[in-house]
C-alpha cells in the first residue's frame, strides 16, 4: 500500500515539475488536447456519414430535432465521465489518503512539497573558495536546488598545493569542501571524502613522514577522477555525481593561475616598502597591508559554463570566505567581472563575520565593499553584514569583529545586517541563520524590482 502512495507521489510531484513555469510542457499539453479534439471532431463526423448511409442509420435518431440529439449524447457523456471521476475517486480514498494520514504519509508529504519549492527555488550562483562558502551552501540547499558554486583555483597551499605541484592539476580543496556541503550522500560516504590522512610520522626505521600525510581523501579522488577522465572539469562532474550533489560546483577558470599581491609595509627604521608577493599561500604571511591582488596571467580565459550561470542567475553572492585569497580570484577573472555586471540579478556581497589576520586587519564592512569597488567596479554594491556582536570581546584571540559604520558613511553603498553569527564559534556564520536572512533579503529585493 505505502508503495502505491509513494508511486502515485513520484507521478505527481513529476507532473508539477514539468508543468512548472518555463517547463515547456504547457504549450505541448494545449497541442495535444487541440489535436484530441480535432481527431475526436473528424471521426464523429465520419462516423455520421458512415451510418447515415447503412441499415443503422435510426441509431442517430434522426426522428428527433438536431439540438435534442447533441444534448442527448452531452448527458450520456456527462454520465460515463461522472461514474469513471467518481471511481477513481473511490480508489484514491481506499488507497491513497488513509496512508497521507499516517505520520509517515504526513512526513511524506511535507517532504514532497519542500523538495518541489526547492525545485521551483531561485537561480543562486555563490562566488569564492575557502570555509565560508560551504557554510553559506549548507544553508542555501534548504531553500533551492538551483545552486551553482563559482570555485577559485588559485589555492596552492597545504594538500592541493602539494598536488597541483606534483600532478600540475588544478587545486581540488575548494572543490572538496564545496561538493561535501552540497551532497546528499550518506554520512559514511561524506566523511570518507573529508577524511584527512594524519601528520605521523613513518615507522619502522624509515625517516620523514609519509608521503600521505596531510593530503584529504576528497583531494585525492579528484586528482584521480581528473586523471581518469581527462579533464578537471570532468572530475569534479563524476565526483558531483558520486556525492549525489544537488546543484553544481564549476572553477572559474581552467588556466593554471597565480594570485599575486602588491603589498605595503614598514621596515624597522620607519620607512614605508612596497614588495610584490605571489602564492596565494604566501598573501597572509606578507607582514604588511595588501593593497591590491591580481592574478598571472592577467587575461586568464573564464570557464564558459560559470559565465552561462552568472547570466541566468536570479542572485548572486560573492562570499563569505577569505576576501583577498577565496573570494577575489574569482572575481579578477575578466568575463566572470564583466558577467556580474551585465546580469540583472540581486547581486549581494556576504562580508566576513571577523577580520582576517594577514588580510583584513581593522577592516570594517565599508572597506570590504570599497576594496571590491576598486578591483571590480560596480559589481557589488549591497552587503551583508553580522550585527551580533559586542566590542567589549573579540571573536577569537587573532581576530576582531568586522563592525558596521554608521549609516551615514555608506554613501552609495547599501548594507542590510542580521545575527548570522555561529554562537558556538563566533569566527564564523552559522549556515541556517546566514541563508534565512540572505533569502529574507533577496524576496524583498525582487519584489521590489518587479513592482518598478
Amino acid at each position: 500500500m505505502f508503495a502505491r502512495t509513494s508511486h502515485t507521489l513520484r507521478a505527481i510531484q513529476k507532473w508539477l515539475w514539468m508543468l512548472r513555469p518555463g517547463g515547456g510542457v504547457k504549450r505541448w499539453v494545449f497541442a495535444t488536447l487541440t489535436g484530441l479534439f480535432l481527431t475526436s471532431l473528424g471521426l464523429a463526423l465520419l462516423l455520421l456519414a458512415l451510418i447515415a448511409e447503412s441499415p443503422l442509420h435510426h441509431l442517430l435518431l434522426d426522428f428527433l430535432p438536431d439540438w435534442l440529439r447533441a444534448l442527448l449524447l452531452v448527458l450520456i457523456g456527462a454520465l460515463i465521465g461522472g461514474i469513471g471521476a467518481w471511481r477513481l475517486r473511490t480508489l484514491f480514498e481506499r488507497n491513497v489518503w488513509p496512508e497521507l494520514h499516517t505520520p509517515e504519509g504526513q512526513a511524506m508529504l511535507r517532504a514532497f512539497i519542500k523538495r518541489q519549492q526547492r525545485r521551483q527555488g531561485p537561480r543562486v550562483v555563490a562566488i569564492g573558495g575557502g570555509t565560508g562558502m560551504p557554510q553559506l551552501l549548507r544553508g542555501l540547499r534548504e531553500y533551492t536546488d538551483n545552486i551553482t558554486a563559482i570555485v577559485t583555483v588559485a589555492d596552492d597551499g597545504g594538500s592541493s598545493g602539494r598536488l597541483r605541484r606534483q600532478t600540475g592539476a588544478l587545486p581540488p580543496g575548494d572543490f572538496r569542501n564545496n561538493i561535501a556541503a552540497l551532497s546528499d550522500a550518506e554520512g559514511l560516504m561524506k566523511s570518507l571524502f573529508q577524511y584527512r590522512f594524519p601528520e605521523t610520522e613513518l615507522t619502522n626505521g624509515e625517516d620523514g613522514r609519509s608521503d600521505l600525510a596531510g593530503h584529504s581523501f576528497g583531494n585525492l579522488f579528484i586528482t584521480t577522477m581528473a586523471a581518469i577522465t581527462g579533464s578537471f572539469e570532468a572530475a569534479i562532474a563524476e565526483s558531483s555525481r558520486v556525492l549525489a550533489v544537488r546543484g553544481r560546483i564549476l572553477p572559474s577558470t581552467l588556466e593554471n593561475v597565480t594570485l599575486c599581491a602588491e603589498v605595503r609595509r614598514t621596515t624597522e627604521d620607519g620607512r614605508t616598502e612596497w614588495v610584490t608577493v605571489q602564492g596565494e599561500s604566501n598573501l597572509p604571511r606578507s607582514a604588511g597591508q595588501i593593497e591590491r591582488v591580481y592574478l598571472q596571467p592577467a587575461h586568464a580565459r573564464a570557464y564558459p559554463e560559470a559565465i552561462r550561470a552568472i547570466l541566468q542567475a536570479d542572485l548572486i553572492v560573492a562570499g563569505p570566505g577569505s576576501f583577498y585569497t577565496s573570494v577575489l580570484p574569482n572575481l579578477l577573472v575578466e568575463a566572470i567581472r564583466d558577467a556580474i555586471l551585465a546580469s540583472s540579478a540581486v547581486r549581494i556581497y556576504i562580508c566576513n563575520v571577523a577580520t582576517q589576520p594577514g588580510e583584513t586587519d581593522g577592516y570594517t564592512v565599508l572597506d570590504h565593499l570599497r576594496k571590491l569597488r576598486e578591483h571590480i567596479g560596480d559589481a557589488f554594491l549591497m552587503a551583508l553584514a553580522n550585527d551580533n556582536y559586542d566590542l567589549r570581546t573579540q571573536p577569537s584571540p587573532s581576530a576582531q569583529w568586522v563592525t558596521i559604520p554608521p549609516a551615514s558613511e555608506w554613501g552609495e553603498f547599501q548594507i542590510f545586517s542580521g545575527d548570522v553569527v555561529d554562537a558556538e564559534r563566533p569566527w564564523r556564520h552559522d549556515s541556517r541563520k546566514l541563508a534565512a536572512r540572505l533569502m529574507e533579503i533577496y524576496t524583498k529585493l525582487a519584489e521590489r524590482s518587479h513592482k518598478v
